[in-house]
């Protein structure tokens, strides 16, 4: 659990958990729990906020071993039934020159999300905002939220499994027209608008709904951009060191949506309100926040999710 007091606000994350298996050129074996939502809930848990992550598990040891890890990290895990299928799995076999050639078995029919009057925040994204036939739950457990609640997405496309560009990036749209904050990275936006620029793309989102957009950039930092004046702002990474960037995307999501819940930009229709009217200046410390918990988590092997202490 996070070393400080949890909030009072609850975050639903909905997305996807799996057990990535990597295999390495000298035979050795290693599994380790992931899926980007997942990630997301483990490291807002982290930083001190009440977190649900609805999402399925199959009755197996993947599966018992993704609800150790992910309870251990604070969060309360809900609408586990998979069906009769296995947990999700990505397997990664990588080569001598350091290339990964993935095999995902992936399974996502989510049941029908409850207890949405108790959420403050629900964020999504990735796998689980495109893969039939949960992704329709998805939609559902946004559209009924929002009514109370704020909304964040992460689309972070997967190209191999998602589908064609044409088709991704309509859904894209969809469910940034329901979200109140988008953060995406460089490479989500080449691959969606090959030979666009990043503020021609930030702008065209931000006019769909939510209040702010980020895209990260991987080492050059990150670029953000309110609607209600249409300003866009850069920071630089915080980086000192990098073990690997297993899991930074997502730490950088819990930190940017820890810091707009403190910040009072996060959290029911009158914060969505603020948002829609915020500057630059109003999102910046979020946006700090999240640079430093990415940061943090760069320097550690694995998807490292840092507390509020260390930050």
């Amino acid at each position: 659990m996070a070393d400080n007091l949890t909030t009072e606000q609850r975050v639903l994350v909905v997305g996807e958990t799996l057990v990535d298996i990597v295999h390495t050129p000298d035979g050795a074996v290693a599994e380790h729990v992931g899926g980007s939502p997942a990630n997301v809930a483990m490291g807002i848990a982290r930083l001190g906020h009440d977190t649900v992550l609805a999402t399925t598990l199959g009755d197996d040891d993947h599966g018992t071993r993704c609800t150790e890890q992910i309870t251990s990290h604070g969060v309360t895990i809900e609408n586990l039934d998979a069906g009769q299928h296995p947990t999700s799995t990505a397997l990664a076999t990588i080569d001598d020159s350091g290339a990964a050639e993935y095999d995902f078995d992936l399974h996502w029919d989510l049941r029908p999300v409850t207890g949405l009057d108790r959420v403050a925040h629900v964020h999504t994204g990735s796998i689980a905002a495109t893969l039939t036939p949960g992704e329709a739950v998805v939609t559902q457990t946004l559209a009924a939220a929002r009514e109370h609640a704020t909304i964040s997405y992460d689309p972070n496309v997967r190209p191999s499994i998602m589908g064609t560009v044409d088709e991704v990036r309509d859904r894209v749209e969809e469910l940034i027209a329901l979200s109140d904050v988008v953060k995406a990275s460089e490479d989500d936006v080449a691959w969606l608008y090959a030979g666009e620029s990043l503020p021609d793309v930030m702008a065209a989102w931000g006019r769909l709904g939510p209040g702010l957009v980020v895209i990260t950039r991987g080492g050059d930092g990150v670029a953000y951009r309110v609607s209600a004046t249409g300003e866009l702002a850069q920071a630089p990474a915080r980086v000192d060191t990098v073990a690997d960037t297993v899991g930074a995307g997502d730490s950088f999501m819990a930190g940017l949506v820890s810091g707009m819940l403190d910040a009072g930009l996060l959290g029911d229709a009158d914060a969505r309100q603020r948002l829609r009217e915020a500057t630059l200046d109003a999102v910046a410390g979020s946006v700090s926040r999240a640079l430093a918990t990415s940061a943090i988590t760069v320097g550690r092997a694995g998807a490292y999710a840092p507390t509020r202490g260390e930050i």
